[in-house]
């Protein structure tokens, strides 16, 4: 059954009334995906979601009725042919997209401490490969979908592509690329009328985040020296997701919005 947040998002007229989107990456609800694809319904837009494999399945079909999903559907995008049915999927069940929010992202736990120079080959081309080359490989397919009608596509990154965060090593890396994909993509796609944007954000208690070493610490080092003197919510960055997504942000591509209580601005 649907909660009385879903039947709320149902009687609302929002500004995403009328819109379908894609959502890659919810797989419960202390992620930053699922507060992202909860702000798109609540504004009234139509959501497709994806499962990365079996084990995930049951949880993302639990969160997707309670959403008001009308697609939930596999995909790995390691896998080629998995991207392929699920644009073609969606092209029979919903017609057209208007929104992607790309939210996945992996990088093997023992890569996550320690040196960066030791990452091995493996795992640098596993987290650039779901982390960063994804994105284009969805987009260039979604086209069809997309095209003409002020399409929006989002992904989710962090300040740890442009700084050292230790511990962050490999992940930081692919975040830096998945950036530059953005930028690329937004010069590639804007004739199309797709805006290609990225948000930023503060760390967040997920499920992911517990495999990174002294994550606590992290939070407590950024809440003492942002300038809003606090960590950020899932739900902050739901609704920049949202707007990125709505007519609202027509003139934004290209961009990496920062939503981390402005600890970005900061030198010392």
């Amino acid at each position: 059954m649907r909660d009385r947040c879903a039947e709320e998002h149902a009687l609302t007229n929002g500004f995403l009334q009328g819109k379908k989107g894609l959502i890659l990456g919810v797989a419960n609800k202390r992620s930053v995906a699922y507060a992202c694809a909860s702000a798109l319904a609540r504004e009234g837009m139509e959501l497709a979601l994806t499962y990365v494999n079996d084990r995930l399945e049951k949880s993302v079909r639990q969160l997707g009725e309670e959403l008001g999903a009308k697609t939930i559907a596999p995909c790995d995008v390691t896998q080629p042919e998995d991207i392929d049915k699920l644009v073609e999927l969606i092209g029979a069940e919903m017609g057209s997209l208007d929104c992607i929010v790309h939210a996945i992202a992996f990088a093997k736990r023992e890569e996550l401490t320690g040196n960066y120079m030791e990452v091995s080959r493996e795992g640098y081309q596993i987290a650039q490969e779901v982390s960063a080359y994804s994105l284009p490989a969805i987009a260039r397919r979604a086209i069809p979908l997309m095209e003409g009608q002020d399409g929006s596509i989002i992904t989710l990154t962090y300040i740890g592509s442009e700084r050292v965060i230790p511990n962050y090593n490999v992940m930081g890396v692919a975040k830096a690329s998945l950036e530059a994909s953005v930028r690329y993509l937004a010069h590639d796609l804007g004739p199309r009328g797709i805006r290609v944007n990225a948000i930023s954000s503060g760390p967040i208690r997920t499920l992911s985040a517990s495999g990174i070493d002294n994550f606590k610490s992290m939070l407590d080092h950024i809440a003492d020296r942002a300038p809003l003197k606090r960590n950020i919510t899932a739900e902050e960055v739901g609704d920049v997701c949202a707007f990125l997504a709505s007519s609202m942000s027509r003139g934004i591509t290209g961009s990496t919005i920062y939503v981390d209580a402005g600890y970005n601005i900061m030198g010392l």
